[in-house]
């Protein structure tokens, strides 16, 4: 069953960055990013009841909770500027990107933390993985002019880049509360943060103008986030980790399965064969971590 559970958590990791695509067609983004994280607040905190760690909170230091908000605000940053580059690129082209955070993560592991062990294996799979990123990010004649293919660029590396943060920052002062707690604790930073920029920039009224279809993808959105979260905790709670760890990892393949049947946007063979590298780099780099 945990072997189900771990596909499952890939497969449904995988479609969020399609729903959320579907959702983003007329709606912005910054009011997509805290319409979601409304479904995604309730899921987290149903998830971290179902875990039984609630209780915990009493007991949080106050450190615990700096890095908790400040790792919120890094998770808020990501998805905010993740949901950004989906408005304006291809689905195939930004989850690569942003899956390279774990090369970030791994790079700045390396530096402060001094995570040597197997450090050319790890420096391989990063050098592989950034190889076949490169390779997926390539100009079609049919793209957008170049300043607005510079945007979602941007936008999809700075969502790497808070993913990594995110990361790091729990590395640093999250240790000892149990994960599930965390991360609700960190959405509701993530919903105020989100809603505070659509409020700063006067977009409140943006919300009643959410096309229903688009409301449903973006609830639908919310939702698998959630359902993969439940997955992969019951998965890692029942099963082998490493192996939950590289499973998960392969939703980058759910997710490109599903920008072409649902959206029609395919990989060139260069592409594919940047998706080839870029998998099993981040296999490996799991494994030898």
């Amino acid at each position: 069953m945990w072997i189900v559970a771990a596909c499952a958590s890939a497969l449904f990791a995988g479609l969020v960055s399609v729903l959320g695509k579907l959702g983003l067609q007329t709606t912005d983004s910054d009011v997509a990013t805290a319409v979601r994280t409304c479904i995604v607040l309730v899921l987290a905190w149903l998830v971290a009841a179902w875990a039984g760690s609630i209780g915990q909170i009493g007991s949080l230091a106050p450190h615990t909770w700096l890095f908790l908000i400040l790792s919120g605000l890094a998770t808020g940053g990501s998805w905010i500027c993740y949901f950004k580059a989906l408005s304006l690129g291809d689905v195939n082209k930004v989850v690569p990107i942003d899956k390279s955070s774990a090369v970030l993560s791994s790079l700045l592991a390396i530096v402060l933390f001094g995570e040597t062990a197997n450090l050319g294996v790890r420096l391989a799979c990063i050098a592989i993985i950034l190889a076949g990123t490169l390779m997926m990010v390539e100009r079609k004649a049919s793209d957008p002019p170049v300043a607005t293919e510079r945007s979602w660029l941007l936008y999809a590396v700075l969502a790497a880049v808070f993913a990594a943060l995110t990361a790091i920052l729990g590395k640093v002062g999250i240790d000892g509360i149990e994960s599930n707690l965390g991360t609700a604790i960190r959405t509701v930073v993530v919903l105020v943060a989100s809603w505070g920029i659509v409020a700063w920039k006067g977009k409140l009224l943006l919300v009643r103008r959410i096309k229903p279809r688009e409301l449903a993808m973006l609830v639908l959105s919310g939702i698998a986030t959630g359902a993969s979260w439940l997955c992969y905790y019951f998965a890692i709670q029942n099963g082998v980790v490493s192996a939950v760890v590289q499973i998960d990892k392969l939703s980058i393949l759910v997710s490109i399965a599903f920008a072409w049947i649902m959206l029609g946007e395919r990989l060139s063979p260069k592409a594919a064969v940047g998706l080839s590298l870029l998998v099993i780099g981040t296999i490996t780099m799991t494994a030898f971590a």
